[in-house]
Order: C-alpha cells, then structure tokens, then sequence
C-alpha cells in the first residue's frame, strides 16, 4: 500500500496556474514553511506527536514563480501516449508497440516528434528500413509534437483526483 506521504498533490502558481504534481511530504514542508498555502484538502489529516495537520490535494504557492513553457519530452512513453497506444500504420491497439522512425535514420531521418511514430512490431518488420512509400505503407496521421496543455500533463491524474478537474481546465 502506497504511504499518505508519497500521494500526488498537484501545485499552482500564485496566479493558480497548474505547476506541477508533487508528493504530499513536499507539499507540507511548503505549507509548513509559509511558502504555499491550502487550497483543497480532502484526504483526513497527518497526525504528528503534537499536532494534526491537513493533508493536501492542491496547494497554491504564495509568489509567483516564472519559467519558460514546458515542452513535452521525446520520449517512448510519450510517443505512445500521443498515438493513442495505437500503430499508426494498421491501427492495431496495443501496449506492446515499438518506436519507428517515418524517415530512417540512414536516410537522413532525425529523431524528432515529426519523425517518429508508434508502430506494431509486425508492420515495423514489414516496413524495414525504407521510408512508408516505397513500403507501400500509409500513416494513419502525420506525427506532431504535442501541445504541453496542463489538460495533457495532469490528465491523467485527474481519474484518480477528480477534485484537481477545475484547476486543470482552461490552462
């Protein structure tokens, strides 16, 4: 079983724009140093020797923190969850996909979100090492990066946490 203190919180900037999810043990030693402030709690309490205390869902910082725009990292989970755990040559869905590289590398292909796609190991096989044309393969769509709404970097937190939902939209 998962400790209180290893829970997800989901951090807002002053401005209550959607920062990041950390763990409950860090969101109270914000709290706790007068760095951030309670903004949902609904989870019981931590009980200390002397004194209990809230435990957080969301917290709000008390100043605004800057920072450029987050980008989604490449990465093989993410590629997976742009494509819907999807091939994108037959459409098969699956959580055993493997990366494929639209333009191979030996082609001069680069290893960017507009050159890589979730494929099934079969149609990987069958595409080789040759670009989807001369494979005579088609993509479902053309790959993109994806755009690092708060929608798509917390989402999947909010099947859990459906408190954090109006915090979430609309960043």
């Amino acid at each position: 079983m998962q400790s209180i203190l290893h829970l997800p919180v989901l951090v807002l900037n002053a401005n209550y724009e959607p920062l990041n999810v950390s763990s409950v043990r860090r969101a109270m030693g914000l709290l706790l140093h007068g760095k951030a402030e309670l903004v949902l709690d609904g989870r019981g309490a931590i009980h200390t020797v002397g004194d209990s205390f809230p435990c957080p869902s969301i917290i709000r910082l008390g100043r605004m923190v800057r920072r450029p725009r987050p980008r989604v990292k490449l990465t093989k989970r993410e590629i997976f969850r742009r494509d819907g755990h999807t091939c994108q040559y037959c459409g098969q869905r699956s959580h055993q996909l493997t990366i494929d590289h639209v333009v191979p590398r030996r082609y001069g292909g680069d290893h960017s979100w507009s050159n890589v796609v979730a494929a099934c190991a079969p149609c990987n096989r069958r595409k080789g090492g040759r670009v989807p044309s001369k494979a005579h393969m088609l993509l479902r769509q053309n790959p993109v990066e994806p755009k690092p709404t708060a929608a798509y970097r917390f989402g999947s937190y909010t099947v859990v946490n459906s408190n954090w939902q109006p915090f979430i939209d609309g960043w």
